[in-house]
Formats: structure tokens, C-alpha cells, sequence
């Protein structure tokens, strides 16, 4: 298994990042500004996710998306192990939004975020049709964070490239 960063052709990526933000449009708001990370087993694309640099030492999960194939194997916590080690010391904080869902809210509470916020109406004002997740309608976004450590981290060369 490695994860690689993808700086080309991150459309190409799109039929997997589609399962973490169901509308196109919304993806390529952040896609070519945010650095993607694409995970691999026995070189098979498995997970995918997309960070931003969202100021004041903020990183935030834009997108995270496993294949519906290899879900429950533990690549979307490996992607977020990667990127909380890989920017760790550049970051202090790791910050996600998510719909009220029975299936995204306790996985990111597994992973050591805390709830920190709602953004009331968010997937009803945001997206041209209706966001159901586990059979129910996504309306309200909810915010988690997570703070990162200052004693390691690969990546302070390339930040600006995000901001």
C-alpha cells in the first residue's frame, strides 16, 4: 500500500471523489486549488482525498472517498493518519465538514475529531438536488476539528502552493 500526490489530470480521479461530494460542480470549486492524495493497494486506486489551505495554519479534509469496493478496510483512517503526519508542525489544526450522517459522524469521531460547529441548511443551500446518506436527507453540515501536532510533519516546502 502508498499514498501519492497527484498535481495532473486530478479530474481523472473524479468517479472516486464523487462518492465523498456527490455534485461535480462542488468539486471543482476546491479540486484545482487543494492537493489531492490518491491511495493505492497492489496498485488499485482505494481511497482518495482532497486538502486545502484554508489560512491561519487551517488544513482542511475537502473531500474523502473510499471505493465502495474496499470500504470498512481502514484506508480512509490511514488517508487521515498520512495527512495529519504529512502536515503536522506546517498545521495546527485539521478541519472537516460532513452531513448529519449515521454513517460519516462516527467515523470521524473514531479518528479524534470533535464536533465544533453546524453550518444550519448547508446541503439544501449548496447542491442542486437532495443529498440522502443511510436513508436519510443531508440538510445541516457538521464541523469537526482536530488539532495536529507541532512535533513532526514532511511538508513545509509546498504550502504555498495551496493558500
Amino acid at each position: 500500500m502508498h499514498i501519492d500526490e497527484i498535481s495532473a489530470c486530478k479530474s481523472d480521479y473524479m468517479e472516486l471523489l464523487i462518492l465523498g461530494d456527490e455534485q461535480e460542480e462542488m468539486i471543482m470549486k476546491y479540486l484545482d486549488r487543494g492537493r489531492l492524495f490518491v491511495l493505492k493497494d497492489d496498485d488499485k486506486v482505494c481511497a482518495v482525498c482532497v486538502v486545502t489551505d484554508e489560512g491561519d495554519f487551517t488544513l482542511e479534509l475537502k473531500n474523502i472517498a473510499v471505493s465502495e469496493k474496499v470500504q470498512r478496510h481502514g484506508f480512509g483512517r490511514t488517508l487521515i493518519s498520512f495527512i495529519e503526519s504529512k502536515f503536522a508542525g506546517a498545521f495546527k489544526r485539521l478541519i472537516v465538514g460532513t452531513g448529519d450522517s449515521p454513517l460519516t459522524v462516527p467515523f470521524y469521531e473514531k479518528c479524534g475529531f470533535r464536533k465544533c460547529g453546524v453550518i444550519k441548511n448547508f446541503f439544501i443551500d449548496n447542491y442542486d438536488h437532495p443529498i440522502i446518506e443511510a436513508g436519510v436527507q443531508l440538510c445541516d453540515m457538521i464541523c469537526f476539528e482536530k488539532e495536529l501536532s507541532e512535533d513532526h510533519g514532511t511538508d513545509r516546502e509546498g504550502i504555498a502552493e495551496i493558500r
